[in-house]
């Protein structure tokens, strides 16, 4: 079985921002918890991906290049809207950083995360590392197509 183990945090200043980042689009087919599954394009690239119910940081997941054709139709069968964002990848201390600056409804949010082979694997945080929201479930990307980071009140959050 395919695992994803990730940690995620969300980020402070700019210093993250190194070369050029890649435009990702991308809706849900299914938000359950216990089960989402994701169309993903990135420039000429798409993807269909399936992930589990998260246990901490662990999470199956099954991911599967397809058509891109097959992916803009399937993004119109979205649950909610898309997720819009620019990813970077950051290296810092032998790992690479996947640092998300999110667009449109979400945009003012930037998280970094990190994929561990374990749990427990040790870091190295980069100085722009800000809380870790790994367990807060409003930071999920399926979440945050249904429940935009524009609409959270900082006051009942």
């Amino acid at each position: 079985m395919a695992v994803e183990i990730e940690r995620k945090f969300l980020v402070q200043g700019e210093a993250w921002k190194q070369g050029s980042g890649q435009y990702l689009n991308q809706g849900y087919l299914s938000r359950d918890p216990a089960r989402t599954v994701r169309v993903r394009i990135a420039g000429e690239s798409a993807w269909l991906t399936i992930k589990g119910a998260s246990v901490g940081a662990t999470r199956a997941e099954f991911e599967y290049a397809i058509p891109l054709s097959d992916a803009q139709a399937l993004l119109k069968l979205a649950d909610g809207p898309c997720v819009e964002k620019v990813r970077r990848v950051v290296p810092h201390a032998g790992m690479n950083w996947e640092v998300d600056e999110f667009l449109g409804a979400n945009a003012g949010l930037v998280v970094a995360e990190i994929e561990l082979s374990e749990e427990s694997q040790a870091f190295e945080s980069p100085s722009w590392l800000g809380q870790e929201v790994t367990d807060d479930a409003r930071y999920f990307n399926s979440q945050l197509a249904a429940r935009p980071f524009s609409t959270w009140s900082l006051s009942t959050e």
